[in-house]
């Protein structure tokens, strides 16, 4: 299946040119409630009570058909209406007719009629059909007080497409939101399942197929994608039978001075872990000794400061390079990017290559946007503010695709939902790291990694995502009490997966 993620209005275009294309919206609905049904049904014991909550759209008429389902498989349904029927239109008046059972209208005016409490006491599942993906405003009113209500009692929680109150394109929550233990969406996941807070609101999501065809999306052309193997395997770099260490190419990692080396050594074993052929550690003079007594397979070669960085990348088998990790705030810092930039390398900037630029991005993005070559930036969300400071009020995903935009650059914007955003508008949200990754040192082997794979020639923006979701796995294997010492050898299980899917 496609990696695709669809926005709501993006959903709603699917299934336009669904029906369009001959299959009526009311099967859609029947479908989509048949599957909410059989989830339903999952969290309940035999004969259950399930009360369903329904709304005034489409979503609503999904729980008039699940409703109807359950009750004709034995559970104890109570369907309870948010406002009055006689609003309903289309599908889901369609569906409300269809259903035949008795239901509860649970708002008189601008006010909740009765104790929620005393009404969900006896529930086993509370299925949320009321308002999904497609809310365009804040909840407020009878409708928060629902969800406060809901979001209080003990029953699983079953949340129809997305929780109410999740914005679906952002995953920001619209003044209040279900909290469910489950959800259950159709065709394709949503931004908002897998951006914060709304991923966390969600619970274990489902994606249901309903009869909406892949062959959709070639006429509404998604840019966002979740970030698992579907979207760049074809961009993976396939070891050669017939290849050697130098078709595989040579990146280059900065050291720090002598008291800051580590970062920059954990950035150099994960570009080798990756499958880069060769990687060198450029060191500076005080820091040789200290590096050459921990390195093996990582090359070593002393570089005096950023005037001496022409003459090294002179040789054009240096084909990646990284600069960051360790390596100092400040002029000289500035000076050696431009330098980098200057021989036209593929390039990831992180860390402290990002932060010497604070008092003028805008010159590293004109670096870039004149050089053309592929260019990675890896900056967590501080660093992001100090380069990118006015777009402070724009949701996650915006941030990304803007600042990638504005810098010419591939973004990774790191966090628990790292989104990865390409220049052309396109984007990746990641979903496979572990908690534990959140460790000293652990970014400046995602930046190795993806230095590494910029070394083998993938474009930065596959290299990007390849790099994230390695990362993540690398962490998933190697587990609790993981520290970034342990991340490169954990790579090669993912990476094992990967050669072996390709076989």
């Amino acid at each position: 299946m496609t990696a695709a993620l669809l926005t709501p209005q993006e959903m709603g275009q699917a299934d336009r040119l669904t029906i369009e294309g001959g299959l009526p919206g009311l099967d859609l609905m029947e479908r989509a409630g048949s599957a909410v049904a059989g989830i339903a049904a999952k969290h309940a014991p035999a004969g259950g009570c399930i009360h369903i909550l329904c709304g005034p759209g489409n979503n609503g008429g999904d729980g008039f058909v699940a409703a109807r389902l359950l009750a004709e498989k034995g559970y104890d349904v109570r369907v309870d209406l948010l406002t009055s029927p006689s609003g309903l239109k289309g599908d889901a008046a369609a569906a409300f007719a269809a259903m035949t059972l008795p239901f509860e209208i649970l708002t008189s005016g601008d006010q909740l009629i009765g104790n929620m409490a005393d009404r969900f006491a006896g529930a086993d599942v509370i299925v949320d059909a009321l308002f999904g993906a497609g809310l365009d405003r804040p909840l407020s009113g009878p409708a928060a007080e629902l969800v406060e209500a809901v979001n209080g009692s003990n029953a699983a929680i079953l949340a129809v497409d997305l929780p109410s109150g999740i914005n679906g394109a952002t995953g920001e929550i619209m003044g209040s939101a279900i909290k469910a233990h489950a959800t259950v969406t159709f065709f394709l996941k949503k931004p908002g399942h897998l951006l914060f807070p709304g991923r966390r609101l969600g619970g274990s999501v489902t994606v249901a197929q309903i009869g909406i065809e892949t062959g959709v999306l070639d006429t509404i052309g998604p840019a966002t994608f979740e970030n698992k193997p579907d979207l760049w395997l074809a961009s993976w770099p396939r070891p050669a039978v017939n290849g050697h260490k130098y078709s595989k190419g040579h990146a280059v990692v900065f050291s720090g001075p002598m008291a800051k080396t580590g970062a920059a050594r954990l950035s150099a074993m994960a570009a080798l872990r990756t499958g880069a052929g060769l990687v060198t550690l450029a060191s500076p003079p005080d820091a040789m000794m200290v590096n050459a007594s921990h390195l093996t397979a990582v090359m070593l070669k002393k570089v005096s400061g950023p005037e001496a960085i022409p003459e090294l990348l002179s040789d054009p088998r240096l084909n990646a390079v990284l600069i960051g990790p360790g390596y100092g705030i400040g002029e000289a810092t500035k000076t050696a990017v431009e330098a980098i930039v200057a021989k036209g390398r593929s390039l990831v900037l992180d860390a402290d290559a990002l932060t010497s630029f604070l008092e003028n991005p805008q010159k590293l993005f004109d670096l870039i946007t004149e050089n053309g070559s592929p260019v990675i930036l890896t900056p967590h969300d501080g660093e992001f503010m100090r380069l990118f400071p006015e777009l402070a009020d724009q949701n996650k995903l915006a941030r990304a695709r803007e600042a990638a935009r504005r810098s010419g650059a591939t973004v990774v914007l790191k966090g628990p939902d790292t989104v990865i955003a390409a220049p052309d508008g396109r984007a990746a949200i990641n979903c496979n790291a572990p908690p534990f990754l959140a460790t000293a040192g652990s970014g400046d082997v995602l930046a190795g990694i993806a230095a590494g794979l910029l070394a083998q020639g993938v474009p930065a923006f596959e290299a990007a995502c390849q790099a994230v979701w390695l990362h993540g796995e690398a962490g998933l294997a190697a587990g609790p009490g993981l520290i970034a010492e342990d991340l490169p050898a954990a790579l090669r299980e993912p990476l094992r997966h990967l050669w072996t899917s390709l076989a």
